[in-house]
């Protein structure tokens, strides 16, 4: 991986509408500004980062949170034109600014924040996905957001009137036509990459994982290298068990943490549970934590935990799902 060693540092806190830029100079001083998160935005932000970084964007180095698909399209942007990006851990950034004793949380706060953070930090800088994968990265965006509005539309016909019931069912029927267009182009995009048609082969060794997830899996976790271990790629998910035990007084689960990439956590919930009755590693799993009388969603989530490390583990060795080496694989 290649490391930071770029002067000017630039934090960006990033929302679904907008992103806050502060960049902290050599003389340790802090430049802000607000930009629209769309393709204008982008390009006002490179104008700006030319005009007030010294030596123009080769000496400009973006710090970003791992926020999901909001900070996706300006991490590709940014690396595209020529900028070194990080994209970190929301975790480890929280848990650099509660070091800092800083109480205040704003967006402009934040940014300054990632700025110093990668400031303080050698980061690992950011690698962009192939062409092949940002199609696929697209079209399982499109796709979930298809599904997502077709159920809202099932929701109201379940008590519209009649009036308005034909409307409804066309736009289901029209959403209906358009997740199978989607999901045909999902799978022609993977069945025409070479690299991306034989991570699917090995994923499809693993039991538990189906048509369905194997595509959001290729997305969401991109090239397993840039992962340094399994528990990196947990880490990334934020796929951990959300304990909180103090004395007598507090011991409260409440799941997964609730930073971290959620489409990857969300797209391995049910895969966990089919993956109890049919991955006998994950069924051994399973009946061990239920013996221990774990709690009903903390086994869920450590499953969802193993069988995301399992697939790490096919796709980095590259060798097909074999229970006997499973738990090495998962390591």
């Amino acid at each position: 991986m290649r490391r930071n060693v770029m002067r000017t540092k630039l934090g960006v806190d990033i929302s679904k509408r907008k992103f806050d830029v502060a960049l902290l100079d050599a003389q340790g001083k802090f430049r802000s500004k607000v930009f629209a998160n769309d393709a204008a935005g982008f390009s006002q932000l490179m104008d700006w980062i030319e005009s007030h970084v010294q030596g123009g964007k080769s000496e400009a180095h973006a710090c970003m949170e791992a926020t999901g698909s909001y900070h996706e399209a300006l991490a590709v942007f940014l690396h595209d034109s020529g900028v070194a990006v990080s994209v970190v851990n929301p975790l480890r950034v929280k848990r650099f600014i509660e070091s800092e004793g800083i109480r205040n949380k704003t967006d402009n706060a934040d940014a300054k924040a990632l700025a110093r953070f990668a400031h303080k930090h050698e980061l690992e800088l950011w690698e962009a996905p192939t062409l092949g994968l940002r199609r696929l990265q697209a079209l399982v965006l499109r796709l979930q957001t298809l599904q997502d509005m077709r159920q809202a539309e099932l929701n109201r016909l379940d008590v519209a009137h009649d009036s308005v019931r034909p409307s409804i069912q066309a736009m289901v029927d029209s959403l209906v036509g358009a997740i199978e267009e989607v999901t045909a182009q999902i799978k022609s995009s993977i069945d025409d990459d070479p690299d991306l048609r034989g991570r699917k082969e090995l994923l499809q060794t693993i039991p538990g994982l189906g048509e369905k997830t194997i595509p959001q899996l290729l997305a969401y976790i991109g090239r397993p290298e840039r992962f340094s271990s399994a528990k990196a790629l947990v880490a990334y998910a934020s796929l951990s068990p959300m304990i909180r035990q103090s004395g007598s007084s507090l011991n409260r689960s409440r799941g997964t943490h609730p930073t971290g990439h959620k489409e990857l956590r969300q797209a391995l919930f049910y895969p966990a549970m089919v993956a109890a009755k049919y991955n006998p590693l994950i069924a051994a799993f399973w009946a061990r934590l239920k013996a221990q009388n774990k709690p009903g969603l903390v086994v869920v989530v450590a499953c969802m935990h193993k069988l995301l490390a399992i697939a790490y583990g096919v796709l980095k060795s590259k060798k097909p799902f074999d229970p006997a080496h499973g738990t090495a694989l998962a390591a």
